[in-house]
């Protein structure tokens, strides 16, 4: 394979991963909320209860990073901190019902944007793009692994 197809596929990745970002967050916006809160409360759907160092390794965000984005969904109403029984110095962290609610209404909107974005794409050329986007994230964790090198 060529160097310059392999640049060209980078570029088209990175391009392509800016437009998805900008645009799911428009669509979240008109839904009264952002990618990034958005990404909490579907996160802690499926794992409820973690603490915040938690979330934010499974994120992969620094903790700090996260208290904000955590305040602002506490202060909608979306979210709550409970102390954590074993280590008084954490909290855990649960969707109220409105949070919950709003995370499910967002599936339908998560539905529409896979929709629109992959509409006339394949099915067989969708699995070989998934198969080889695992491939690369894979491969970029295991270059981020080196001593030299810190990717998150």
């Amino acid at each position: 394979m060529s160097l310059d197809l392999k640049r060209r596929l980078i570029a088209q990745l990175v391009e392509s991963s800016r437009l998805l970002r900008n645009y799911i967050d428009h669509r979240a916006k008109q839904h009264g909320t952002t990618r990034a809160q958005w990404i909490v409360l579907f996160r802690l759907r499926q794992q409820e209860g973690l603490t915040q160092v938690d979330l934010a390794d499974v994120l992969e965000l620094q903790p700090i990073s996260l208290v904000r984005l955590l305040d602002r969904l506490v202060e909608h109403g979306l979210l709550e901190r409970r102390p954590d029984p074993r280590d008084r110095r954490a909290n855990r962290l649960f969707l109220t019902q409105s949070g919950r609610q709003l995370v499910d209404d967002l599936d339908a909107l998560r539905d529409t944007i896979a929709t629109d974005v992959l509409r006339d794409i394949p099915a067989d050329a969708l699995q070989t793009s998934l198969d080889t986007l695992v491939e690369v994230k894979e491969r970029l964790k295991s270059l981020g692994e080196s001593p030299d090198i810190a990717i998150k």
